[in-house]
């Protein structure tokens, strides 16, 4: 093993603060392997240069990724740390997304003007969101708002938030809380109300796929449950070969030894929308994402039969 392990993130301040948690956990156990030091590196990828226009529009998933992995795959870098809902769903050959930190909340959040509940927003409101999935969920629960495109990290967002371009904005609790800025919302979504995107919550830690002895160490720090909820989540994605415009909310929890897992996909057009739900025991749960994507993908069939 090197004594000097590097990981790379994006240079967001929401990405350094999860870089800065896995390396607390790293540095928990470098000892055992003769590690030295953790040192993390600041990575720029094209989804933070573009904040204007949708992800979808400008390559999807990949932008948050793609600069990080080349960093890996020439062994600038160790350990790549990402958002685990920002990986795509098909993965790199070369590389291993085999670690998972423990989940933090999955559960999205409203930040409104004067703290209003969703229910009581006016009329003709405008919503901010970058995600087809969240605007088709509000729209089922209100239709009479206007939900508009926003990008930008979360300071960016809160600030267009108060020079009034949006009314509201949503975002996801786990990294308000990551940010020590909890105190800003004004109404947590429950899971039934809108279901996240799979992996939303999870840190994940990436590595290439012949470097056994950072596998080894990844191993140590890995939070079997969430590993399990992650991959069940993430299997969803892959049958219906998912990426950043696909509709589709997937989660998983673990309770009495049993995993179960939701997902909803909705048509392009969020006028329909395909739910199923499905349990099964932990020591069956890997089969149970492939088995769920299947039947949510029958039941759509008509509409996404090209994909």
């Amino acid at each position: 093993m090197k004594k000097k392990i590097i990981i790379g993130a994006r240079k967001s301040k929401l990405a350094l603060i999860y870089a800065k948690t896995a390396k607390k956990e790293i540095q928990r156990i470098k000892s055992n392997f003769g590690i030295t030091s953790v040192e993390i590196k600041k990575i720029t990828t094209k989804g933070d240069v573009v904040q204007n226009r949708r992800i979808s529009d400008i390559g999807g998933k990949g932008l948050f990724t793609k600069k990080i992995e080349y960093e890996l795959l020439s062994k600038k870098i160790d350990i790549a740390i990402h958002a685990l809902k920002d990986i795509p769903s098909t993965e790199s050959k070369k590389l291993l997304v085999n670690c998972f930190l423990k989940r933090n909340d999955p559960r999205d959040v409203l930040i409104s003007r004067d703290k209003q509940k969703f229910k009581n927003l006016p009329r003709n409101s405008v919503i901010g969101t970058s995600s087809f999935r969240r605007e088709f969920q509000l729209k089922r629960i209100r239709n009479d708002l206007t939900y508009k495109l926003i990008r930008g990290n979360v300071d960016t967002r809160i600030k267009k938030l108060k020079n009034k371009l949006y009314d509201a904005i949503i975002l996801s609790y786990a990294g308000l809380k990551s940010l020590k800025m909890v105190n800003s919302i004004s109404q947590v979504f429950s899971l039934s109300e809108i279901i996240p995107s799979a992996g939303q919550g999870v840190i994940a830690l990436q590595c290439r796929k012949n470097d056994n002895k950072i596998i080894k160490l990844l191993k140590d720090i890995n939070h079997l449950q969430t590993e399990k909820c992650a991959n069940a989540e993430r299997d969803v994605l892959k049958v219906l070969k998912g990426d950043c415009e696909t509709p589709v909310g997937v989660n998983a929890k673990i309770k009495n030894k049993k995993l179960t897992l939701v997902a909803e996909l909705f048509s392009l057009d969020g006028k329909k929308r395909f739910y199923i739900k499905s349990s099964k025991k932990l020591n069956l749960a890997s089969l149970i994402g492939k088995e769920l994507g299947e039947k949510i993908k029958k039941k759509s069939k008509n509409l996404y039969k090209k994909r």
